[in-house]
């Protein structure tokens, strides 16, 4: 289906009988599109991006997740050139901000079903978009919702407002609108489908979305603050961090050799071949974990603080066995080893210079030799110079920028963590 494809339907209310055939103005849709990227130049891959749908079935303009945008002509007829292109700048919004997807999420979490529900997430994520997107350029259309129309603060998430409201008489002019599937993930009628013609695929919505996320960090001053926090989870998405650094100690605690030892207490079934030896079994034990604890002054009292729910969540990983873990304070001197059964009375000494290396020698150095070390830190310090003869696994707290731990060298950029290591950066 190319560019001029028709969908045909009924035409929208009170339009005259006349204007109800009228091919879609073009010129007057595109001229706003121009509107639009001029006032929002950040904006303008995504604009352009947008491939243009004719359709009489929608009220006035609406997207489906495929970067499709149905159009009605009767709309762009009677819709002056200013409010189309705020428009354009709405429509596109919603699909830069995920709101399918977040939609969709939002609907298994809470058992939203119907089309009722999916009225009230379109509100919602209009709430979102609308309470910063005009002016300067660009004027509000006529009838858009806010969240001032809900006697609701501003600044929320599409989420927050969804908790926020529910459909009311005071609502019901409301039902009107309807943003397409692109802005609350059920699919309509007039939608082309994956299949159809002039869709982007999953990686061209993540180019826009990432040429889009360029643009604003290159001029932040030119976007709204709720544009700059979208563009840097564009460049940085927020990770399930906590589920990420489980997975990676139970990968480096399931490993060849980890928490693996040879025992009599089970011949080895090779001992039937050699009459009179009895050869031990290789068994598989818990593992041992040793978390070191990076206490250095340029590592706050909050950090300290949820490294040690990081310490129970690291012990949930490994089965729950706390007395097979242990926790290791370390500054530029490795502090006392505390087993984890002792985890609400840990005292996290410290509070000068970081070396964690003093951390590795002495966890390798314990009676029992750990199986995995964790190292919970700001990535502030050297780190050893060879491989450990155990899995390590790095968790890093979020640092804008590196900054030196020498005084003599303020200049002084500290390593990364070693490709040995496993690194999972901690929201």
């Amino acid at each position: 289906m190319t560019e001029d494809t028709r969908v045909e339907g009924t035409g929208v209310e009170g339009t005259r009988v006349e204007d109800a055939r009228a091919p879609l103005d073009r010129d007057k849709l595109f001229t706003a599109r121009l509107h639009a990227a001029r006032a929002r130049p950040y904006l303008a891959t995504a604009l352009f991006a947008l491939h243009v749908v004719e359709s009489r079935r929608v009220p006035t303009m609406a997207v489906d997740r495929h970067w499709r945008c149905y159009v009605s002509p009767p709309f762009v007829d009677r819709t002056p050139v200013e409010e189309l292109a705020a428009v354009w700048v709405h429509e596109v919004s919603h699909l830069l901000r995920d709101h399918h997807g977040r939609s969709d999420r939002v609907a298994r979490e809470r058992g939203l079903t119907g089309p009722g529900e999916r009225l009230r997430m379109n509100i919602a994520a209009d709430c979102e978009i609308n309470d910063d997107a005009y002016g300067e350029g660009l004027v509000r259309p006529s009838g858009a919702v806010s969240p001032e129309t809900l006697k609701l603060p501003e600044g929320w998430l599409m989420e927050e407002y969804l908790r926020a409201f529910s459909l009311r008489l005071d609502t019901q002019d409301l039902a009107w609108l309807d943003c397409g599937s692109g802005a609350d993930g059920l699919e309509r009628e007039w939608d082309l489908g994956p299949d159809g013609a002039h869709g982007l695929s999953e990686q061209e919505r993540d180019a826009v979305r990432f040429r889009v996320a360029q643009g604003i960090d290159g001029r932040p001053g030119h976007a709204p603050e709720r544009w700059r926090r979208w563009a840097e989870e564009a460049f940085h998405p927020p990770q399930p961090w906590r589920e990420l650094l489980g997975a990676a100690v139970r990968s480096a605690a399931s490993g060849a050799g980890a928490g693996e030892d040879y025992s009599y207490g089970r011949p080895s079934r090779r001992s039937a071949g050699v009459p009179g030896v009895v050869l031990p079994s290789l068994r598989r034990r818990p593992p041992r974990v040793s978390v070191i604890i990076d206490t250095s002054g340029s590592v706050s009292d909050a950090e300290l603080g949820s490294a040690l729910l990081e310490v129970a969540a690291i012990s949930r990983a490994v089965g729950g066995r706390r007395d097979l873990v242990t926790v290791l304070p370390c500054d530029a001197a490795a502090r006392i080893v505390h087993p984890l059964c002792r985890g609400e009375g840990i005292p996290l000494m410290g509070g000068g210079g970081t070396d964690l290396r003093t951390g590795f020698a002495r966890a390798l150095r314990a009676q029992h030799r750990p199986d995995v070390v964790v190292v919970l830190t700001d990535g502030q310090t050297p780190w050893p110079a060879s491989r450990p003869p155990c899995r390590t696994v790095v968790g890093l707290f979020p640092r804008r920028r590196a900054r030196s731990w020498r005084e003599d060298d303020p200049d002084h950029v500290p390593d990364s963590p070693p490709d040995w290591a496993r690194v999972v950066d901690i929201g």
